[in-house]
């Protein structure tokens, strides 16, 4: 079992920037594949960006070139650095763990376990 605490949400304006982290308890970061998904009211969960346990990447298209994904081993943190956000970024961002850590996986029903989120709000 592993828990995962999310911080680093809030409201800025757009093209402004924001780093996510993600804390992990329970199981290494560095054993495991990491991702991040975000929901905006009304909609769906949709990916936002995946890492494996040997550092393989995948974003999805809305991210690519502004988004990226990390982690500290060290700190058994996985972030997000959002760059040149946009009003469809808002969201609430989830982090989340697949119990496959060699899969980057892009649909929710990958991930086994996941963080209570952190609100991300970009003001035009």
């Amino acid at each position: 079992q592993v828990q995962l605490v999310e911080s680093g949400g809030g409201l800025v304006l757009a093209r402004d920037s924001l780093r996510l982290s993600c804390a992990a308890s329970g199981r290494t970061v560095s054993s495991s594949a990491m991702a991040w998904f975000r929901q905006a009211p009304g909609k769906e969960r949709d990916f936002v960006a995946a890492i494996s346990r040997n550092g393989i990447i995948k974003y999805a298209d809305s991210g690519k070139g502004r988004f990226a994904i990390s982690r500290d081993n060290a700190k058994n943190t996985v972030y997000l650095q959002m760059d040149s956000l946009k009003p469809e970024d808002t969201a609430v961002y989830y982090c989340a763990r697949d119990p496959d850590p060699w899969r980057v996986g892009t649909d929710s029903y990958h991930y086994d376990s996941w963080g209570q989120g952190t609100q991300v709000t970009v003001s035009s």
